[in-house]
């Protein structure tokens, strides 16, 4: 009898393994492809990038358009964070003459540390030149080919070549720019061109260089076109920024404090030769979230400690800035909240002022008729049309001053 009920058990198993394990085959499956996907997930979430490269012609003639990029650089960078999606915000620089000039290139690589590329900036004089064509062939290439581009496919990578004499032609070992811009193209990047006053030769070699990068050719003035309005905030705005500046605390090893030192010495060279107006376009792009890459750096102690990301207890006592490493621990939190309160009341004084400014800018805006044609608001029409491309999505339909 217990044999008889021992087969009837065995029996009943193996028919319900039978007829389960394909059911425990397709829940594994789901459960396999549920974490597959939320993977994918996790990885399309990612913050979205911009990655834009200005290829500037940096000879005599281009001395207004070169100080015209010295004071937008923010505003620039300002217009294509105001996407919905804050997406991070990285610039490049290659500035380029010809041969037989100081220089032929120069290469600033791509950074979401647009102090260090304001910096750099600042420092470039407009001389050379004078002779017609420039090396714009090997600018190019060097724009697509040593510039750290992104593998990521939802990027919108985008170069905008800046100049007002068309490229040489006739130079040997020079990569033409057919060439280069179908290497930008196997990269997903665009190439839009920017001509400086109206040399016909020059529109002709630009519309053809925009076509075939797939991006627009547009043309402004000599000195640029760009928006230039002085406001009662700004100076307020920029003494805002510097007190902004020295709430940040930075850790880490000697190599990592070397690094951040640089960082803060960028930022007081900022305040000692930027204008005014920059500076207060600094301030505005820094409290945004496309900006706190460029405003933190990296490890910074009072936004790590007081958004939890880590404990202050954690941190190697060595690593902490030299004024607190002797600190008894109650101290130095006291230091980190002093701080984080200071600073969310600076943003809040940046952010009340900001509106202020953009209110008086397009006050100014329509008594002066508009700025349709300035050198900001194509870049930003430019920037709106094609990064939607990507999914990205700007409701503003005027760039920021």
């Amino acid at each position: 009898m217990k044999t008889n009920k021992f087969a009837v058990f065995l029996f009943a198993l193996t028919i319900l393994v039978i007829f389960a394990f394909p059911y425990y085959q397709n829940a594994n499956a789901l459960t396999n492809t549920a974490l597959t996907t939320n993977t994918v997930q996790f990885s399309d979430q990612s913050r979205p990038k911009i990655e834009v490269v200005f290829v500037l012609d940096t000879t005599s003639s281009m001395n207004g358009m070169i100080q015209a990029a010295k004071e937008k650089i923010w505003s620039i960078a300002s217009s294509m964070a105001s996407a919905q999606s804050a997406p991070e915000i990285k610039m490049g620089l290659v500035a380029f003459r010809d041969r037989g000039d100081a220089y032929v290139t120069k290469v600033i690589d791509l950074s979401s540390d647009l102090d260090s590329m304001n910096a750099k900036l600042l420092d470039f004089r407009a001389e050379g030149g004078g002779d017609g064509p420039e090396s714009v062939n090997q600018a190019l290439y060097e724009a697509v080919n040593k510039i750290s581009w992104s593998m990521n496919q939802n990027a919108y990578k985008v170069i905008f070549l800046v100049g007002d004499a068309p490229p040489h032609t006739d130079y040997e070992n020079d990569v033409q720019y057919p060439e280069s811009l179908q290497m930008a193209d196997q990269k997903g990047i665009v190439i839009n061109t920017i001509q400086c006053g109206q040399q016909t030769t020059t529109k002709i070699q630009w519309q053809q260089i925009a076509s075939l990068g797939k991006g627009r050719y547009f043309q402004v003035e000599q000195a640029g076109s760009a928006v230039a309005i002085s406001t009662p905030y700004d100076k307020q705005l920029a003494s805002l920024a510097s007190q902004l500046d020295a709430t940040r605390l930075y850790y880490g090893n000697q190599q990592e404090q070397k690094r951040q030192q640089k960082k803060q010495n960028v930022a007081r060279k900022l305040d000692t030769h930027a204008s005014e107006e920059s500076l207060a376009r600094r301030a505005m792009f820094n409290v945004s979230k496309s900006g706190s890459n460029n405003f933190l750096g990296e490890k910074e102690l009072v936004d790590a400690v007081s958004s939890g990301r880590i404990g202050l207890a954690s941190i190697d006592q060595k690593q902490l800035p030299k004024a607190m490493q002797t600190m008894a621990v109650e101290k130095q939190q006291q230091i980190i909240l002093k701080k984080s309160k200071r600073r969310k009341q600076l943003k809040h004084e940046i952010a009340v002022l900001s509106e202020k400014r953009n209110d008086h800018i397009e006050q100014q805006l329509k008594e002066q008729g508009g700025a349709l044609d300035s050198l900001d608001q194509q870049i930003y029409a430019t920037v709106r049309a094609q990064a939607s491309k990507k999914g990205f999505i700007y409701e503003d339909d005027h760039a920021k001053y």
